[in-house]
């Protein structure tokens, strides 16, 4: 992989395993209305002088109910139901059941897509994976009404995300410039939180902790991280992109347990290796690509394999 490709992967890694920890600062003090509101009016600010210089909104004219659904689905609903289940849960446990979003898909392709339906050792995969969900929601979560009720909301984000990857591979929106749905995904979702947002605007200014945050959430984790998405994707091929789906847990972890003192127990650990073995095995269960390259790179140096 070039090294191009390799800052890209490192970007995204980052990119999307931060936003869990600054959204637990967040709602600290805001309402995760007003903390969604802000993050995806300034990704839209972001986004919207790109996709103009691009002249990639030209083709939404008669789409734009097909990407107002997809805009609550992708992002309104997860981005609320997370922020709204960090009230109550910690950022890396937020982390670790949105990484159950690929046995979602597998799940949910059972009875909706034919082409990613599972079975033999990808169905393996799908069970090893639940089990390691319910090993967190068991051992860690235990018996908390509150902390079930914000461990539920992030399993409803982690299904609303996996919705969305199956309506991706729709034509009616695969066709379309990823660069301008996400542009207008962000723009009629703060469009549609704005009543919900000012009746729920704080007092007083937030702290500087958090409108850092909000900036953060807003240009890096949404705006920046989506550009560096498609720029990875062309770069590497969709394939070796997803790899990131299995380092960004472990940001958002570390991140979690060393800034916000957040527990590291056995039971994180072993739902973590679960749902991360489960998703390898049910999304095919092959060596990820970048890796299966770093081994057969290995391989040759050590003259095993032929290049």
């Amino acid at each position: 992989m070039t090294r191009k490709g390799w800052l890209l992967f490192a970007a995204m890694s980052v990119f999307w395993g931060i936003p869990y920890f600054f959204i637990k600062i967040a709602v600290g003090e805001l309402d995760p209305v007003v903390v969604v509101f802000a993050r995806v009016g300034i990704a839209a600010i972001a986004l919207l002088p790109v996709a103009i210089q691009r002249g990639v909104l030209r083709q939404f004219r008669k789409k734009w109910l097909i990407i107002a659904a997809f805009a609550f689905i992708q992002i309104i609903a997860p981005f609320l139901l997370i922020s709204y289940g960090e009230k109550h849960i910690a950022s890396s446990l937020t982390s670790l059941l949105i990484a159950a979003d690929p046995l979602l898909v597998a799940l949910f392709a059972l009875r909706f897509d034919s082409s990613e339906r599972v079975g033999g050792l990808r169905l393996v995969g799908l069970f090893t994976g639940m089990v390691g969900v319910i090993v967190l929601l068991g051992l860690d979560v235990g018996g908390d009404g509150q902390r079930l009720l914000g461990a539920a909301f992030v399993l409803l984000a982690a299904a609303c995300y996996a919705i969305s990857a199956l309506l991706l591979r729709r034509p009616a929106i695969a066709s379309l410039p990823r660069l301008g749905v996400v542009t207008i995904a962000c723009s009629t979702a703060n469009i549609v939180l704005l009543p919900l947002a000012v009746t729920r605007l704080p007092a007083r200014l937030p702290s500087f902790s958090v409108i850092a945050s909000l900036i953060v959430l807003g240009l890096v984790c949404t705006a920046l991280a989506y550009l560096a998405f498609f720029a990875l994707i062309a770069e590497v091929g969709a394939s070796r992109g997803t790899v990131i789906t299995y380092v960004n847990p472990v940001v958002s972890v570390f991140l979690g347990v060393v800034l916000l003192g957040e527990p590291l127990n056995v039971a994180i650990i072993v739902g973590f290796l679960l749902i991360i073995a489960g998703s390898w095995l049910s999304t095919g269960g092959n060596l990820p690509p970048l890796l299966g390259h770093l081994r057969r790179a290995r391989l040759q140096q050590r003259g095993l394999e032929q290049p």
